[in-house]
Parts: structure tokens; sequence; C-alpha cells
């Protein structure tokens, strides 16, 4: 996930205004005195539903596009020469990368960043806003709240861990993978980190659904603890222990190699074909859809949203490389949503505001940002999977036509 923190912002101040209070298990309850048809009452029918099926189909084209640049990227050539795949593996000095063990810390990295993400990001930030009062900000702040499967997408970038780690996507160590070749000569590490990767997808999947609606809970805090205990043990225990011992040559070079090219072709690269494929069938729903709108095809599209979620979620272990330097990341998955633009784009059925060109350049966290930047993020906040998520699903459900 890539957060719009200017569009967070931006939502949350005027939804507080629009909103008056949330329920336990429903969307926030429009004021009454609200005149407006905004984003959150907005509801499919005869009046919108040209632009709402050619919006759906533009959004969902786009996923594919940028999952196939990804797919391609990494399996056939990376901005005209070898495959990321390949730089990754023969480590010359492309791509930043010069050893074994710098691939190895490129693994362990990406891992790190989801698990404090998850922890401090998409359950933190939540929490925080609502145990500080802030509650109608907190409720915006929390991802994939449209399909309710925020839990779900939090335990799959837990997965994403595991996967990193184990080397294969079955829950089983390979054979040449990190947890296999630390097991091998310090048992305790590798049964901690099996541990703590455990320990975390429980605590996720402890929390009572929907997560919006128990942001606050014992099991929302003890999630955020667990996910915040791994990255601890990913960042103080597992990446030491793997750079010291390749120092000082207790671990070889021939040792990690075979690691990194089962990494590649045993995680990633399957991982990004899956993307394409269920992006593709998502797509193909959403044509139908487009063609012969009904509830049975709105329960299909969202069946195939949720479908294709699952390899994006457990690709979030490894955000680097193309999905990061081409802008592939905010793309798909921007949060928040630039609400009004999304509505404004089905009344008038221009989609030229989804696109931007150029080199990618990412918003500043902090400070000003240049115009280009800001015009990406614009671009990305009304396209990608929770763009598409929001004109499929409201409460939890898959929307309908009557």
């Amino acid at each position: 996930m890539k957060k719009n923190l200017f569009l967070l912002g931006l939502l949350t101040f005027v939804m507080s205004i629009s909103f008056v209070s949330c329920g336990s298990d429903d969307e926030p309850q429009v004021n009454p005195n609200e005149t407006d048809v905004t984003a959150a009452n907005l509801d499919y029918n005869a009046s919108n539903a040209a632009g709402w099926g050619n919006y759906m189909q533009k959004v969902a084209e786009l996923l594919v596009e940028d999952a196939t640049t990804l797919y391609n990227d990494w399996t056939v050539s990376y901005n005209g020469g070898e495959s990321y795949a390949q730089s990754f593996i023969n480590h010359t000095g492309s791509n930043g990368y010069s050893s074994a063990m710098n691939c190895i810390d490129e693994i362990i990295e990406g891992c790190k960043t989801i698990a404090n993400e998850v922890g401090s990001a998409k359950i933190g930030d939540p929490y925080t806003l609502y145990i500080s009062g802030r509650t109608i900000d907190a409720l915006y702040a929390v991802e994939s709240w449209y399909s309710w499967h925020s839990i779900d997408d939090y335990s799959n970038n837990i997965v994403s861990i595991r996967n990193a780690y184990f080397g294969s996507r079955d829950g089983s160590p390979a054979t040449a993978s990190i947890a296999t070749l630390v097991a091998s000569k310090n048992a305790s590490l590798d049964i901690e980190v099996r541990n703590k990767i455990r320990a975390a997808w429980n605590a996720i999947q402890s929390i009572p659904a929907p997560f919006r609606s128990h942001i606050n809970s014992t099991e929302a805090k003890v999630a955020a603890e667990a996910c915040a205990d791994l990255y601890d043990c990913l960042n103080e225990n597992l990446k030491p222990y793997l750079n010291s011992n390749a120092s000082n040559g207790t671990i070889t070079e021939a040792e990690l190699q075979p690691i990194v090219e089962n990494y590649v072709n045993v995680v990633v690269v399957p991982t990004y074909k899956e993307l394409v494929e269920k992006n593709q069938k998502l797509l193909d729903a959403v044509k139908a859809f487009r063609i012969s709108p009904s509830n049975s095809n709105f329960q299909t599209c969202a069946s195939a949203w949720l479908a294709a979620r699952e390899p994006w979620e457990t690709s979030e272990a490894f955000l680097f490389g193309p999905v990061a330097d081409k802008g592939l990341d905010p793309n798909m998955d921007s949060w928040p949503l630039d609400q009004k633009g999304i509505t404004d784009i089905i009344k008038s059925g221009n989609f030229d505001a989804l696109n931007w060109s150029g080199e990618y350049e990412e918003e500043a966290e902090e400070g000003p940002s240049s115009q280009h930047a800001t015009d990406i993020a614009n671009a990305q906040s009304l396209r990608g999977f929770h763009t598409l998520e929001f004109l499929i699903f409201k409460d939890g459900k898959a929307r309908t036509v009557n």
C-alpha cells in the first residue's frame, strides 16, 4: 500500500463535516442535512450505470497493464537490459547488486519494511488516531474498508514475509532458503523467526472483523505489537547474524547463491505471474458486468477482486526494483482515494486524470513536492485496487444494481 498523506488529511477533514457517527458494522452515517450526493452515499443506479461500468473497466485494464509491466520487467527486460530477475540472480553490479549477500540484504529489508508498515501504519495509524479521539480520521485511515477485507490483507502481508524467508509459497521451507540455512547454523534463531512470523499472523487473524469496526480493540493493539516484535527480530537478530557470518566466512557466497535463485524463481516470479492472471480474470468479470449489469455479475466482480488482491498482498515483502522505481506500487495500491475525483469521473466519463507520464517521482512526506510528483500522486489516487474496490463493494458486500 502506498499512502497518500495529503488526501488522507483532506478526506478526513471533509468527512468530519459530512458525517455524524460511525456504527459498529455500518458505513459512517450521512448527515441528513447534507444535500449533495457525496462519494460515501453514492450508489450504482440507472443514471450513472454507463459511467460506472466504463470506469470499472478502465481501472481493471490499468491493473492488468501494471501487473503485466511488473511481470515483464522481472522476466523479459528491465529498462531495455536484462530482466530484473537475471540482474538479481547474477548480481554483477547491475541495479546495485554486487554479491549474493547484497541480494539477501534486499530480501530481509523488504520483510522488515512490510512488517513495520503493517504494525505501525496499517494497524497502528488508525489505532493511534482512534484512541486520541479522532475517530473519523481513524476510520478513513483503514485500508480496504469498502470490502471489509483489511484483516486478510494484513495477514497476507505477513504471508509474504513467510514466503520470502521460507523460499516457497506453500508454507514449507525450501532446501535453498534463508530459513533452511539459518536452521542449519543457528537453530534457535530460525525457531525465533518462525515463531515471530506465526505470532504476527495469528494476532492479526484474532482481530474481530471488520477491522474498521474494531480499530481500538485489544486485539488490534496486540497485533500491532506482534508486528513490531517481528520487525525487531528481523532487524536486530536475523539481519546482523547473516551479515556478520557472511563477513567472517561462516556463511559463503556459494551457500547464498542457490537461495537467491530459488527466491526469484519460486517466490517472486510465480507471485507476479499469478498477479497478471488473476487481474486478467478480474478484467474479464468487469467486462461481463459492463455489458450485462446484474447483482450476480457484481458478485462475480467482487469475488474476482478478492482473488486478484491476494497475490498483490503476498508480494509486499518484495516491493523493490521495478514495482518501486516505476511507481507501480502506488499505481495499483494507493490509499486513501480521491473519492470526490472518482465521482466526478463517473459523471464525466473522462479518464485522462488517471494517466501520468514521464519519470516516476514520489511526493515528499515532509516539505513541498514538485508539481510533477503531485500530478502523479493525484492520478494514482483515482485508479488501482482500491478505486475498483469502491466501485464494486459497499458495507463489505458486493454492490447491487437495484
